[in-house]
């Protein structure tokens, strides 16, 4: 967890009071990271960039790739691998679609 980390300008709190989740963490970026959205055949995913950015909110999450503005959510599985199926814009717009 020492590698977590907060997207620029936000604290935890904030994260939490926006997205509604209490339990809201940062969590260590170091992790696969797929997407499976539009785009992608049943059965098929692609790799994405390394993610700079991962919060976890009780089951799903959401990821903010290097050099990339966007934020993706996506399903947070067990063995720490994650799975994105939409994309945001920014974090305000992501955290109220949890």
């Amino acid at each position: 967890m020492a590698d977590a980390r907060l997207p620029r300008g936000w604290t935890l709190q904030q994260i939490r009071d926006v997205s509604g989740d209490r339990e809201a963490a940062a969590l260590d970026p170091d992790r696969s990271v797929k997407w499976v959205g539009v785009g992608v055949g049943v059965g098929e995913a692609y790799e994405m960039p390394r993610p700079e950015i991962v919060l976890g909110f009780q089951g799903l999450c959401l990821v903010k790739p290097v050099d990339d503005d966007d934020w993706y959510m996506g399903s947070l599985y067990d063995d720490g691998s994650i799975d994105c199926w939409t994309a945001y814009g920014d974090l305000h717009q992501a955290l109220r679609g949890l």
